[in-house]
């Protein structure tokens, strides 16, 4: 045999093994994925409106991705300590995270520190719906409307506290714009959850709270709390009859809750628009629609792009809004 020859077998038989490799090396990771479960972490605990609304989207993102999508609560630190795991996360898509204002656009204007950048460190995957805050009072309060309510606190200063389901919250920021727009001071009083915060008020021991619909709307109803304001642009279907804060004369006062998903940053975009076009899919079923609807929430179908915007025009908002009102969480 030649030396030629030689040559010419050698290179062929490597170009074979090579083949051989080729067609039995696995796909690139995001190709086939998913191939076993996925981790989806609320950032609060058992019985919040995030725990809630997660469950609900997990069981069909589950059946249409053919993986289990598994909940994981990791409630601390006003939702960073579940945030901080998905930013930390390997970037696969196996670990997404519950997305909402308190560690997206509050918390990183108003702590100190942050161990993450929540802009630089996670990717919007998916806005999934919104819901807004409502003023509410104890009835003792000898107000009917807005405009009666910001009377009554100039002229009672010290007299009247504000409960909120926690630092940070949605509730307590809502309740930040709305002593920066109508010039007041109200006391702040944080709980470790909503239902605390509404049994207090209830009991008259704080006199005004501001929460979402779910929660409050026996209470509405019963007469045991008094709605004031919705703050959103729109009134609630729920609450029809309750104005909204620009139609009650306080513009400006919207505080609108929104619950979305994220995932690490750098996670292949394949999958962070498969995730994406999974979601809306699911939230838009006749099912999730009702009980949204029940929740007084309403489904989303923005782009993950609308949704990135979204947090960083609310994050720019908030960053200015503490600088004036010098909010600082510690």
């Amino acid at each position: 045999m030649t030396l030629h020859r030689l040559f010419a077998g050698l290179a062929l038989s490597l170009a074979a093994v090579a083949a051989t490799q080729a067609a039995s090396s696995p796909a690139p990771a995001d190709s086939a994925w998913p191939t076993h479960p996925i981790r989806l972490i609320a950032t609060y605990g058992p019985g919040s409106s995030i725990d809630i609304i997660a469950r609900l989207v997990a069981k069909p993102l589950a059946e249409q991705l053919g993986q289990p999508v598994i909940v994981e609560n990791k409630p601390g630190a006003g939702g960073d300590l579940g945030t901080n795991i998905v930013a930390k996360a390997a970037k696969d898509g196996y670990t997404i995270g519950f997305a909402s204002a308190g560690p997206i656009t509050v918390n990183p204007n108003a702590r100190p520190k942050m161990p993450y950048d929540s802009l630089k460190d996670l990717a919007p995957v998916a806005l999934i719906a919104t819901g807004p805050n409502v003023i509410l009072v104890n009835p003792s309060l000898p107000v009917k409307n807005l405009k009666e309510l910001i009377a009554y606190i100039k002229a009672n200063p010290d007299k009247v506290s504000f409960a909120s389901a926690g630092v940070g919250t949605s509730g307590h920021i809502a309740g930040e714009l709305f002593q920066h727009l109508s010039k007041t001071s109200i006391l702040h009083v944080p709980y470790k959850g909503n239902s605390e915060a509404i049994t207090d008020t209830l009991g008259g021991r704080t006199q005004m709270v501001i929460s979402g619909v779910p929660p409050i709307l026996p209470f509405v109803k019963s007469g045991r709390l008094r709605a004031i304001a919705v703050a959103d642009t729109k009134r609630s279907p729920l609450l029809p009859d309750v104005p909204t804060v620009g139609e009650a004369g306080l513009p400006g006062a919207e505080s609108v809750a929104w619950y979305g998903l994220v995932a690490p940053a750098g996670t292949p975009t394949k999958i962070l628009d498969r995730l994406h076009d999974e979601i809306v899919k699911a939230v838009h079923t006749p099912e999730l629609q009702q009980k949204f609807a029940g929740l007084g929430i309403v489904a989303s179908s923005d782009t993950r792009a609308q949704f990135g915007k979204l947090m960083t025009d609310e994050f720019a908002r908030f960053k200015a809004l503490f600088k004036q009102v010098h909010l600082v969480i510690q």
